[in-house]
């Protein structure tokens, strides 16, 4: 396995599997006698920001209009911007 410039590493799909770890999921590193030890939290998983976001969005949309509604991400940005 190879560490990048960054330190970073890649866990194998059928470790990550088998960990049960999943895009968003807090694990703990640590050295430990000579180990580098990755484990995964009590918690699981770390709030998922993009839920978070959707959500918000969902809200505000509600309190719009119809015709609002409807516009596309394009349209609204032409809006906004005047």
């Amino acid at each position: 396995m190879l560490v990048t410039d960054k330190g970073q590493i890649t866990i194998p799909k059928d470790v990550r599997i088998a960990a049960g770890v999943v895009p968003g999921t807090q694990v703990s590193v640590r050295f430990e006698a000579g180990k580098i030890i990755v484990e995964k939290l009590a918690n699981g998983r770390s709030t998922d920001r993009r839920a978070q976001i959707r959500k918000a969005a969902a809200a505000a949309r509600e309190g719009m209009s119809p015709e609002f509604q409807a516009l596309g991400a394009d349209d609204i940005m032409a809006f906004l911007r005047g």
